[in-house]
């Protein structure tokens, strides 16, 4: 008997567990905010919304999971953009050419549409940031009920894009939702973000610290008049990332560590948590007049039909100018798909619409019910148009287009 020889098996990218944790927690977020509407609008409403607005240690609960869980969320977005930025899909400038063209375009046109709906109301117009972000969960979630109908390229496409998009949401944020601003804490926090650079500077390779003095962090951003949510982006851009010569999916350096160790509880449990607390919305309160009014209207268009103009319009431009190459194996229809996916703007279009709006339980209501239309049409529209295309690029390239390269997941 030939004795059997183990041949020690490459470990998987962390791209591709990247895309197949997402794919899962996406289609438990589909659950979780399906879960809240249906409790909503049941007798457990009152517990519902009673519990949200519960205080604990000065927060209610509902700041406690925007404030305070999605912290980590927004840590895990900086460890994936760093990651991805200096050794990943995005490491290249022809591996950002089109993910980083075409998440502009998805930003900007939504927006457009939303001003086109709001631009006369001062107070609703602060809404216009809500369609601009996709759901990079959600979106690999649907895919991932597609199978192999979708190439790995177009996945690869999807998540740089959606990285790209989550860093510019980020910006958002701190530009145009911040309130007035507490120079000490600034400067508290100004201080943990030195002592965060001096270990990255000096090699503390251990977490445990760099998680404290984040911890610190994220008190005194919550205090400065910032969004606390920023401190986790903050805090990832300070991890090192040291990988091994020729090794990129190395897992020893403390940034991969701590992706490993958060990204789980993220995916299965904070997301969906976030969910769940934010997706319920009262349909009994809602007539004609506000399902249909001016912020609605903007988000759900702004989602569904200015992502996907947004997406694909600025992706045909800059392949057919040789800017950037269509992903390998996928036809236009099924680039015309993804594009549809990223109108779901679900988690991070519900989380700056609750910083548009903080106040007003009425335009709150109003996002929901734009970003649960817009998501879900959006969702099924791609998902429909990914099942019908064809699984292989088999269609001649046009005169001009530039050749794809073989994609790596």
């Amino acid at each position: 008997m030939t004795p059997r020889t183990d041949t020690p098996r490459r470990p998987l990218s962390i791209l591709r567990e990247f895309l197949h944790t997402e794919a899962s927690g996406g289609l438990l977020l589909l659950a979780a905010a399906a879960a809240a509407i249906v409790v909503a609008n049941s007798p457990l409403a009152g517990g519902y919304f009673g519990l949200l607005h519960t205080y604990v240690f000065g927060l209610s609960v509902g700041h406690w999971i925007n404030d305070g869980l999605m912290a980590v969320f927004f840590l895990l977005v900086g460890l994936e953009i760093k990651r991805e930025v200096l050794d990943g899909q995005l490491a290249t400038w022809p591996r950002r050419a089109l993910p980083g063209i075409a998440a502009v375009g998805g930003m900007v046109v939504p927006a457009l549409i939303y001003v086109a709906f709001n631009g006369a109301n001062p107070e609703t117009l602060r809404g216009w940031a809500v369609p601009a972000a996709t759901d990079i969960a959600f979106a690999l979630g649907i895919i991932s009920l597609l199978g192999s109908r979708v190439p790995a390229s177009l996945k690869i496409f999807l998540a740089a894009l959606a990285i790209l998009d989550d860093l510019g949401a980020v910006l958002i944020i701190a530009l145009f939702y911040t309130a007035e601003l507490s120079l000490p804490a600034l400067g508290l926090a100004g201080a943990a973000v030195a002592v965060l650079i001096a270990m990255n500077r000096l090699g503390v390779a251990r977490l445990l610290p760099y998680a404290v003095v984040g911890l610190a962090l994220w008190g005194f951003v919550l205090q400065s008049g910032l969004h606390a949510t920023l401190a986790g982006v903050v805090l990832a851009l300070t991890v090192p990332l040291r990988p091994a010569p020729g090794r990129p999916d190395d897992t020893t350096s403390p940034l991969h560590r701590m992706e490993h160790i958060i990204h789980p509880w993220v995916a299965f449990a904070i997301v969906p948590v976030f969910g769940f607390a934010n997706a319920g919305v009262s349909f009994g309160g809602i007539d004609a007049s506000v399902a249909f009014g001016s912020v609605p209207l903007g988000i759900a268009l702004g989602l569904f039909v200015g992502k996907q103009v947004g997406v694909f319009a600025t992706s045909w431009l800059a392949i057919r100018a040789g800017l950037a190459q269509r992903p390998a194996g996928a036809s236009w229809a099924q680039l015309y798909g993804v594009s549809l996916l990223c109108g779901i703007g679900f988690t991070m279009s519900l989380f700056i619409g609750a910083l548009a709006f903080p106040t007003s339980p009425e335009l709150g209501d109003a996002v929901k019910v734009g970003v649960l239309a817009g998501s879900f049409v959006a969702a099924g529209a791609g998902w429909l148009v990914l099942r019908l295309a064809r699984s292989t690029a088999a269609e001649p390239l046009e005169q001009g287009e530039p050749q794809p390269q073989n994609a790596s997941a």
